[in-house]
């Protein structure tokens, strides 16, 4: 990530993504080099795209050396041959495929779609294997041959990392059958989000749960915390039953909420008991950016800096947060978002609701480079391992020095977050009690979780005023209008280097559910992310 703050909008942040695809994970594939001479010199390298015929000629012979179980032969059509035999070679030396037949479909471009039809046998038990999958077709850099474009996807739709490889066998846990908190059985047919997080229930708690292993073909994925896929099951085991914190009704709102956004994803937890309620994800990866994202989380951070700044005696809630048009920290400056109008007189919970980014500038002097950090860590929680039953990054406020001091606070610099830290904020904001986020009970395995001390009365009074402010009549009103009871909400956005928009931020609480939500180049906080809180609130 760059370090070092520059010129920003309300909420905005400069920020390199990690995790999943489109959170900064880049795959880059190296055209295979070499050639032969022909007559007194080389042959001319051939340019430009490829050629109808050169894809049909090439996707044809791939296709034949794939059938025919040949992977090295095959390997030498693509431009990454290294990566292609190894996971050829895995299609029938461990995943026990074979009777391979492929049947091609009109390519597009150079694009060829194809139907896979195979036979998986291991122990004495078979299984028809079909899938729909499509390949490119390039030109190569240097040699100029027409050569197939090497995604693991080649292979299987569902293989996404170049060093994911198939296997068939005794499953590497038993399954498990996940039940929410009132008994309903959870599904990935149901539930799309919870595919991946099946899987890692499944992985880590199919054993105490219960159940006996059977025999599938899966994906094992290189990653060492990432669990299995199954793809295709020979022998049934006998699941066992898991019970997790999720509710179906706030898990169906979410599901729902997010699938009107591409690149979203959303939590929703219980600020009483820190049980999560739903987990949603909208993405094209599978990627669970909803606890393992780690992005900057724009202005929803200010809800933790105003926290800062009360119990550290800087303002209070109606204390002064002067909103001048610009401010100027260590040779960086920052504005507030185009049209703002600047408000000298302003008090912190006028400039919370309106979301004023120099305000919180203005006290950068006043702020040690740690003391941000500590509030993050101490009374949120922030950065302590937490253990949800999944795994998860539970957020970042690293100690920063130089223009990050004052970026931090308004969510930009070095803070890193994801929706289950930004909820979990929200809660403790709203009890004063930090409760550590959980997805299986902890008297499942007693495992330990995380502490923090906390806030005082005082500071939720104040935190709570000025959530409850944003919601009613700041920036979030809009998406917040007709939820009664207790509410509360902040918006936020975070520029990308590379993107056309900002990511759109939104955390809310209602009543005894908190949530928060991210959309990738989704905006501003109410364009995108505030109607997914909004609905799933509205679920309580």
């Amino acid at each position: 990530m760059r370090r070092g703050a520059k010129a920003a909008i309300v909420g905005s942040v400069f920020a390199v993504m990690v995790g999943g695809a489109g959170y900064g994970a880049f795959n880059i594939v190296n055209a295979v080099s070499g050639g032969s001479g022909t007559g007194g010199g080389p042959a001319p390298v051939k340019t430009g795209p490829p050629s109808a015929s050169e894809v049909k000629d090439t996707a044809a012979k791939f296709f034949a050396a794939w059938e025919k179980g040949r992977p090295a032969a095959a390997a030498e059509l693509t431009n990454n041959a290294t990566k292609a035999e190894t996971l050829l070679s895995s299609y029938s030396d461990t995943a026990h495929i074979s009777g391979v037949s492929i049947t091609p479909g009109t390519a597009v471009g150079t694009t060829v779609p194809y139907g896979v039809r195979a036979t998986v046998s291991y122990d004495g038990k078979s299984k028809p294997l079909s899938y729909k999958s499509e390949l490119t077709v390039v030109r190569g850099v240097t040699t100029g041959k027409a050569l197939v474009d090497w995604q693991p996807s080649v292979v299987h739709p569902e293989l996404k990392d170049m060093d994911d490889t198939l296997v068939t066998g005794e499953s590497s846990a038993p399954p498990v059958e996940a039940v929410d908190r009132d008994g309903t059985v959870l599904t990935k047919e149901k539930y799309p989000s919870l595919g991946p997080i099946l899987d890692e229930l499944r992985a880590k708690y199919g054993a105490k749960a219960g159940g006996t292993a059977g025999i599938e073909l899966a994906i094992h994925h290189a990653a060492p915390e990432s669990a299995d896929t199954p793809l295709l099951t020979l022998a049934e085991g006998k699941p066992g039953r898991l019970r997790t914190t999720l509710s179906a009704g706030v898990q169906a709102a979410a599901e729902k909420a997010v699938s009107k956004y591409s690149q979203s994803s959303v939590v929703a937890l219980r600020p009483s008991t820190g049980e999560v309620l739903a987990v949603a994800n909208n993405r094209d990866d599978g990627f669970n950016a909803a606890f393992l994202g780690e992005v900057a989380p724009g202005s929803t951070m200010k809800i933790l800096s105003a926290a800062t700044f009360i119990d550290n005696g800087i303002t209070t809630a109606n204390g002064p947060a002067p909103c001048p048009a610009d401010a100027v920290w260590q040779s960086q400056t920052f504005h507030n978002i185009d049209g703002m109008q600047p408000n000298e007189k302003a008090t912190l919970s006028e400039s919370f609701a309106r979301s004023c980014n120099t305000a919180f500038i203005k006290y950068a002097d006043d702020v040690k480079v740690d003391t941000l950090t500590d509030e993050a860590r101490d009374r949120f929680g922030i950065g302590l391992d937490w253990k949800t039953g999944i795994p998860s990054f539970d957020g970042s406020v690293p100690a920063s020095g130089g223009p990050d001091t004052a970026a931090n606070l308004i969510g930009q610099g070095q803070v890193q977050m994801n929706p289950l830290n930004m909820a979990s904020v929200t809660a403790t904001a709203m009890t004063g009690a930090f409760r550590q986020p959980v997805l299986v009970p902890q008297s499942l395995d007693d495992r330990e979780l995380a502490r923090a001390r906390g806030l005082s009365a005082s500071t939720v009074q104040q935190l709570r005023g000025m959530m409850n402010r944003t919601a009613t009549s700041g920036t979030a009103a809009q998406v917040m209008s007709g939820l009664g009871g207790s509410i509360g909400a902040k918006t936020g956005s975070a520029e990308v280097d590379g993107q056309a928009k900002s990511n759109s931020w939104f955390t809310g609480y209602h009543n005894d559910l908190a949530a928060a939500a991210m959309v990738q180049d989704g905006g501003h906080g109410v364009d995108a992310s505030g109607p997914i809180v909004a609905q799933v609130l509205r679920a309580n």
